[in-house]
């Protein structure tokens, strides 16, 4: 259906080695007079000057790409836009293969946008325009920066086809790359690149009533347990209608030091990553052809594998204690993850941007749509790939480089292979990664996760964060630009966290601030604050300790009481003040400096004295930063470990429970406004790792 093509758009802003020797460079032509002296590019010349900057803009894009900037441009071609025409005509959209062939003004205005739009990458005033030697290296991963449109376009490379550069399907013109203006780069395309408006929600369904083989299947189990309507979903309206009126305000903190401005988000989208099993897959273990497939053959399947043995099994499948509810809600994620985000890297140990390749043992932890579950992702330089719940052998010696030395065939996890984005796949709120292997949470994940500690960087909590480009963004924006999160009064852009007035909540994204943190990124809290976090589940029922990691590099950090439970609303206090002002060797103040009683000492030879140390360290309730990542800019040879700014603090040891949801809240103690609460990552340690009498738990 048309409208399921065409919505209202809203404007925001291992590959071959490319020989650049001869390349055109046209240093005294704007992007603009260089498309206007070849008569190739006519038609999208024209386009420019029909479509506006803005919906409430007189400007064109005729006039942008005339003006200063750096703007990234896959221009099409006379040709790639009547091969465009063809294609709308064939569906339907139009009347006729031409710019007469439109039924209806509104159509007419929303196509020229979809071409033009999709078409610019805008990198603003502090990203250059990208040359294909700085195109994303990863097959199927994202530019970093959004489009116009404000889709982020993804690249394609094929073995078998040297030197080929796709972009959302449309090939990258060989001959006709790399063309450098004065305000930007152009490619010529030689098809139009334009990524699908329809929803994740929308795609299911079109695949289970046109019985649509590939991922039948797993579209008609969705279908099932009643998701597609949430699939559909795209964008928050009310924040969106709240935005636009300009009552949602930036965050400024005006007591306080460093930056104190805080940029809330544009948008609040919705974004959706599934891994689904191919309809090749469940032909081979049912046996019969997946349009034939039911519901029935595929529960029977489960059953056989005794797959969630605990589960409800009825047909009321929309309740997340059905067993086929929780089979299916285990393979989505409330985020869209690109094939470059599924496991991020920054600062571990031995990565580099100018070596962007996996060096150690590298992980995320996310919580699952449905019953909250657990879903890990692995990379490292071994495991060829990003594997799903991967649980290897690791060399973390104390003197060990944290690589994998091995796995047992139990353990190795499902390869998340390439997504299918083309055409009507590459839809706007939600990707899909075939998987060869049933993906289940079973017993064995489930011990295995329970058998090491977890580790989170905190804005990996939050869905948001990922679905409106918030979390390391990985180009520069300039470090005056924070991003600031409303208060939950005046709207809850986060469904984990609460923010109480009086709460200045920001993200510090971190590209290249050499700042102290786990892959780089922290939020800083400010003000009289209140803040509530819902943590992610544990594996299973025990004890665990739940850390806080601590940088105290700065006078004006704060000083916060916790609180944990399950209630959100009656939770208990725990432990003593959480002082941020409390680094491995000293005390930071303003009436002044004080030796800690934290009982941090550097690192020497003797691994026996060392593990000592941080014997005693524990008993005071603190353990050393972790030597995975750096301390500070990625590559430097020093890590966090050997830091005494850097520590954890273990702020509980408590008994869990999977099927219960906990808060951990804070609230400041000190009457200053202008402190900072300072967050980075958390962990989970199992009372099996960190008491365990044969293997101590490792310093990574």
């Amino acid at each position: 259906m048309l409208w399921a093509i065409v919505t209202v758009l809203t404007v925001t802003s291992c590959k071959e080695d490319v020989d650049t020797s001869a390349r055109y460079v046209f240093k005294y032509d704007t992007i603009l007079s260089y498309l206007e002296k070849h008569e190739q590019y006519s038609e999208y010349v024209n386009l420019l000057g029909l479509v506006p900057v803005g919906p409430v803009s007189s400007s064109t894009l005729y006039q942008l790409m005339s003006a200063r900037g750096n703007y990234t441009v896959f221009a099409p071609t006379n040709e790639a836009i009547q091969t465009y025409l063809d294609t709308l005509a064939a569906k339907n959209v139009i009347d006729a293969p031409s710019w007469e062939g439109f039924r209806d003004s509104t159509t007419l205005d929303s196509i020229r946008k979809v071409i033009v739009y999709n078409s610019i990458i805008d990198g603003g005033d502090n990203q250059k325009a990208y040359e294909t030697v700085e195109f994303p290296t990863d097959n199927k991963a994202e530019f970093p920066m959004a489009n116009m449109y404000d889709r982020k376009l993804i690249v394609e490379y094929k073995d078998n086809v040297p030197d080929s550069i796709w972009v959302n399907g449309a090939p990258i013109d060989v001959k006709n790359r790399d063309i450098i203006a004065i305000n930007g780069v152009i490619h010529s395309v030689t098809s139009v690149v334009a990524p699908s408006n329809n929803t994740l929600g929308y795609l299911l369904n079109a695949i289970v009533a046109g019985k649509q083989r590939g991922y039948y299947v797993a579209a008609m189990l969705v279908q099932q347990v009643g998701m597609l309507d949430t699939l559909s979903k795209y964008q928050d309206d009310v924040y969106e209608d709240l935005y636009e009126r300009g009552l949602i305000k930036d965050i400024e903190h005006t007591s306080g030091i460093g930056y104190t401005k805080g940029y809330v988000p544009e948008h609040r989208y919705y974004g959706y990553t599934f891994f689904a099993e191919t309809d090749d897959f469940w032909e081979a273990e049912i046996g019969k052809e997946a349009t034939e497939i039911t519901v029935d053959d595929v529960l029977d399947y489960l059953r056989a594998k005794n797959i969630y043995p605990d589960a409800t099994d009825d047909d009321n499948y929309s309740d997340e204690n059905n067993l086929l509810n929780q089979f299916v809600t285990y393979h989505f994620l409330p985020m869209r993850l690109a094939a470059n985000r599924l496991v991020l890297h920054w600062n571990e140990k031995g990565y580099t941007r100018s070596n962007p390749r996996p060096t150690v043992v590298q992980y995320e932890y996310y919580t699952t749509m449905g019953k909250r579950r657990l879903i890990k992702f692995l990379e490292s330089a071994e495991s060829d790939g990003v594997k799903i719940n991967r649980f290897p052998k690791i060399d973390n010696r104390r003197k060990g480089n944290y690589h994998e030395t091995g796995c047992d065939p139990d353990k190795v996890g499902l390869k998340v292979n390439a997504p299918d984005v083309a055409g009507e796949f590459n839809v706007r709120n939600g990707i899909i990664y075939p998987l060869d292997e049933l993906l289940a949470y079973t017993e064995d994940v489930r011990d295995n996760l329970h058998k090491e500690r977890i580790r989170w960087d905190i804005a990996a909590q939050f869905p948001e964060f990922m679905n409106n480009d918030i979390r390391l963004q990985y180009y520069h924006i300039g470090m005056e630009h924070r991003t600031g999160i409303p208060t939950s009064l005046v709207y809850p852009y986060l469904d984990d966290c609460w923010l109480e007035d009086d709460t200045y909540f920001f993200y510090y994204n971190g590209y290249d601030e050499g700042m102290k943190n786990y892959q780089g990124d922290e939020l800083n809290i400010r003000g009289n604050l209140d803040v509530t976090f819902r943590l992610p589940p544990v594996p299973a029922k025990g004890v665990y300790e739940l850390r806080f990691n601590i940088q105290s590099d700065g006078y004006n950090r704060g000083m916060v009481q916790f609180y944990w439970g399950s209630d959100r609303d009656r939770l208990s206090a725990m432990g003593i003040p959480m002082d941020i002002r409390m680094s491995g060797l000293e005390r930071r103040t303003t009436a002044g400096t004080f030796p800690s009683n934290v009982g941090w000492e550097q690192d020497i030879e003797d691994d026996d004295t060392n593990a000592e140390v941080d014997k005693k360290m524990r008993n005071n309730g603190f353990m050393k930063g972790a030597e995975i990542y750096c301390d500070g800019m990625q590559g430097i040879p020093v890590m966090a470990r050997a830091d005494p700014l850097i520590i954890r603090r273990i702020i509980l040891r408590e008994t869990m429970d999977p099927d219960k949801t906990y808060y951990l809240r804070f609230k400041t103690v000190l009457d200053d406004p202008s402190r900072e609460f300072y967050v980075d990552y958390l962990e989970y340690c199992p009372k099996e790792v960190y008491d365990n009498p044969e293997t101590p738990e490792d310093i990574w």
